[in-house]
């Protein structure tokens, strides 16, 4: 009995360990450019259209095939603004929010995910002109590679749209942790573990 938990416990973490990845092969530039060519036919040809296809290649341009995070800076519109033949309402936070609901399965599709958003709750050092950002948004991916396959599938499927609705600024740049204390694969090792104990004490 004690042997099967183990088993399969390994074999969760196993599945967990693959889905999650994040030490890939870098993007081939035939593969970059095969991507950028979908990319650039399924993204619609609006005022964002050649400022994302110029932001995107030059993130991938450098690629190493591991796991990143992109940092979100965000500042709503006074009023959302949805492309004539769309029905929604005005309000920039409901947008958003249409948005975060409808990307989470194409972040998990890739092994990618939210780890903090926090809304602004005050000021303290500011320059004289700086964006006045009213959340902030950090999301992993698992590689540049499965960024490309999440950016060409919101853009395909017309996600995208509720995002400019409500975005009147934005600022994405990745990063690379220097010190951090979010250790996902230790958590996931722990509950695991975690779980096992409290099955194997169920059974005794």
């Amino acid at each position: 009995m004690l042997a099967g938990l183990v088993l399969m416990l390994l074999a969760l973490y196993g599945a967990f360990h693959l889905w999650y990845g994040g030490r890939g092969r870098p993007l081939s530039a035939q593969e970059t450019e095969n991507f950028m060519r979908q990319l650039a036919d399924a993204a619609p040809r609006d005022s964002h259209h050649q400022e994302l296809l110029s932001s995107v290649h030059q993130l991938v341009a450098h690629d190493d095939g591991r796991e990143f995070v992109m940092q979100n800076l965000v500042r709503y519109r006074a009023k959302a603004v949805y492309p004539p033949g769309y029905h929604h309402g005005d309000d920039p936070r409901e947008a958003d929010r249409r948005y975060g609901k409808a990307i989470i399965p194409h972040l998990l599709r890739c092994g990618s995910l939210p780890i903090f958003i926090a809304r602004r709750s005050g000021s303290f050092l500011q320059p004289v002109g700086a964006d006045h950002w009213h959340y902030v948004a950090m999301v992993r991916y698992r590689s540049k590679r499965d960024f490309l396959r999440f950016a060409l599938r919101i853009e395909s499927q017309d996600v995208a749209v509720h995002k400019w609705a409500a975005i009147e600024k934005t600022h994405v740049f990745p990063v690379q942790p220097i010190v951090s204390l979010l250790v996902v694969r230790s958590a996931v090792a722990a509950a695991l573990l975690t779980l096992g104990l409290a099955l194997a004490l169920a059974w005794r």
